[in-house]
């Protein structure tokens, strides 16, 4: 019989288990922004900026059944989860930009006793990047909020979240080619340019008038939390190593006047370069759309 208990479970259990994931089994299609600088020692440059307008698609499949771990010094727990697969491409050419496999966990906490609130719970992300790196991150704030997301305040990280200027910090000159992105989304994209500075300014402009009447935000890091991080190939490590993330994504249900309400998902995501003794930000953020 042990083993039969772990066949899937009743559609509502299941999401009951999920806690705040419950909303996110299904396909999420949407835009965003991507900034990212990359070493350019082929072309003899210390380094370039990246940036794209990207579409996104964004799925999210249940795992019907109890995940069992077993304990040596603790009690077995069980536990659900999802697997996810993340699409992402750029909105003027089409070409591929990002594609990720992984899995979303709804775990007990660790060291607290097993809880039905979903703001006790622990949720892990895990994720499989074709350049070569792998995560492990897991929540560090949950929220369930009335009224819509207070983008970039929930993260408690020490350094400001949507900034994408490299630290230590780097003199005027040495930055010229984020100006030089910034006339790039005036002319191509049709993004402020004030995005390059803080990619977040898109969030806020694809939420603005919406009537946004809860929000559940996950905070994720792979920094300052224990068995957490980054492992990438030999050549990421010696060129460009990622050595961080951290994201915040929101969950966002959207009243519309005179028809049903709909689900939206945000995140803006944090990934920390180390290449020419500089750390590099990495911002990727979109706004979706449940299908």
């Amino acid at each position: 019989m042990a083993d039969i208990l772990r066949a899937a479970a009743p559609v509502l259990t299941t999401h009951d288990n999920l806690g705040l994931l419950g909303e996110l089994p299904g396909t999420w299609v949407g835009s965003g922004f991507n900034l990212v600088s990359l070493p350019d020692q082929q072309n003899g440059n210390v380094f370039r900026v990246k940036v794209n307008a990207t579409r996104e698609t964004l799925s999210f499949t249940t795992i019907g059944g109890q995940i069992p771990n077993r304990g040596s010094v603790e009690n077995d727990i069980s536990f659900v989860g999802l697997h996810y697969f993340q699409q992402v491409t750029d909105a003027i050419t089409n070409g591929g930009l990002h594609v990720e496999p992984g899995l979303w966990l709804n775990m007990p906490k660790e060291g607290a006793p097993p809880s039905d609130d979903p703001l006790q719970q622990q949720l892990v992300r895990l994720g499989t990047i074709p350049h070569g790196d792998t995560i492990l991150a897991l929540s560090t704030v949950l929220l369930d909020i009335a009224g819509p997301p207070e983008i970039a305040v929930e993260n408690t990280t020490p350094i400001p979240f949507g900034s994408t200027t490299p630290f230590p910090t780097v003199n005027d000159p040495y930055l010229q080619p984020f100006s030089d992105a910034a006339a790039t989304l005036q002319s191509l994209l049709a993004i402020d340019p004030a995005a390059i500075q803080d990619p977040n300014l898109v969030l806020k402009t694809a939420i603005a008038g919406q009537d946004i009447t809860n929000t559940k935000v996950i905070v994720i890091s792979t920094s300052g939390v224990q068995n957490t991080g980054m492992t990438n190939v030999p050549f990421v490590v010696n060129n460009a190593n990622a050595v961080s993330l951290d994201a915040i994504f929101w969950i966002e249900t959207v009243s519309q006047a005179g028809g049903n309400p709909f689900l939206q998902l945000q995140y803006t995501q944090r990934i920390i370069l180390d290449f020419a003794n500089v750390h590099w930000p990495h911002i990727s953020v979109a706004t979706l759309i449940k299908q």
